[in-house]
This record gives C-alpha cells, structure tokens and sequence, in this order.
C-alpha cells in the first residue's frame, strides 16, 4: 500500500474536483483527504458523499476535514481537523471516528493530538512550499522530533515530493501528505507510483 495521502483542493484542479477524486483513489493512495474547508455546509455534504462513494469503490480511506457535525451524520470513520477545532470537541464526539487525524506544526502540539485522541497526525510543514510562499520549512530535525516524541503515525506535509519522500521516511515518518502535486500532476497513478520508486533509498 501506498504511504502518501492525497489532499484536495479543488481550486488547484484543471478538472471538475469528483473527477480527480476518482483519478486518486484509483491510483491507489494510503488514503484521500478532502479538505474543501471554504465550502459551504451544504456543497461539503454533497462533495463528501460523492467523495465517500468513490473512495469506497476502490478501498481507500476517505478522511473528512473541519466538519465535524457532517462527517457524524454521513457515518464518516474517519476525520481531519485543526487542533483548535480538535481542542473544543468532546470525549464523546472523539470516539466516535475510528480514524482521527490533526495538523501539527510543533511537537507540542503534537503531544497533545496524541493526548486527545488522535490516531494519526500530519506534521507540516516540512519542506517550502508554493502553499506556504515566503515561509521557510521546519524542516526534517522537526520531522524526526515529532516522531521521537508520540507513539501514532505521523505524515509529513509541505512540499513532500517523489524526490524527498526517502529523507522524509528516513526521519521516522509514516508517510508523506501531497496537495498540489496531487491535485495537478497528470497521471496520478504515476505519480504515486514515483513515490514507491524511491521506497526503499531510506534504507
């Protein structure tokens, strides 16, 4: 199985979003999250039960992002959320997806995800990135502090690429997280494929 997730923004697309939601889940990732968080309540409903669909058509974890309250009434496993958002949900609330993941950008914070319940963390970000201009990356040392410091998978984020994933393994990740490559590369599958290439350069 594949250790890159898939991040969507629709923005970045040529084609309609469902249409790449199902280029990505055919290709195979380690799962897809959807994270259209300027969406309005209603076309995420919508998007999600498409993108839900598809994902399980082809076996593929598809992980909502910041609408709690949508992703408990679609019977959703398994959710993504800013750890502010994290911070304010209850116990119960928590427990009741499977798979429950937060952005972390310190190890702090993701000492305390780990705290609150969550069963995967992406760390980020990493590397500099088109999505970040003018930031500098925090780096691999961050990286392998993160995954010295809990015990759940972490998935770094920012600028991961076919050409990094083997540095980003060899600190102790899980995996990589990609958005914008995976949002417009031209043959997903290949591009996924790229990074299985490069598996075993860490070793």
């Amino acid at each position: 199985m594949s250790d890159i997730i898939c991040v969507t923004d629709r923005r970045l697309c040529r084609e309609d979003i469902v249409d790449r939601i199902r280029l990505l889940a055919e290709a195979g990732p380690r799962a897809v999250i959807l994270r259209e968080k300027d969406l309005a309540p209603a076309a995420y409903r919508a998007l999600a039960e498409q993108a839900l669909a598809i994902c399980a058509e082809y076996g593929v974890p598809c992980v909502l992002h910041s609408y709690v309250d949508i992703a408990a009434e679609l019977g959703a496993e398994a959710l993504h959320l800013p750890l502010p958002v994290l911070r304010e949900l209850t116990a119960e609330q928590r427990a009741a997806f499977p798979v429950l993941g937060a952005s972390c950008h310190s190890v702090e914070e993701a000492v305390e995800a780990e705290a609150l319940g969550c069963t995967y963390i992406t760390a980020g970000h990493i590397f500099e990135t088109g999505c970040k201009q003018g930031l500098p990356g925090r780096g691999l040392d961050f990286l392998r502090e993160v995954c010295r410091d809990v015990t759940i998978p972490v998935y770094a984020i920012g600028g991961v690429s076919p050409a990094n994933i083997a540095a980003v393994r060899a600190a102790g990740a899980a995996g990589g997280c990609s958005m914008s490559g995976a949002m417009t590369c031209d043959d997903p599958a290949a591009y996924l494929a790229a990074f299985e290439d490069n598996k075993n350069e860490a070793h």
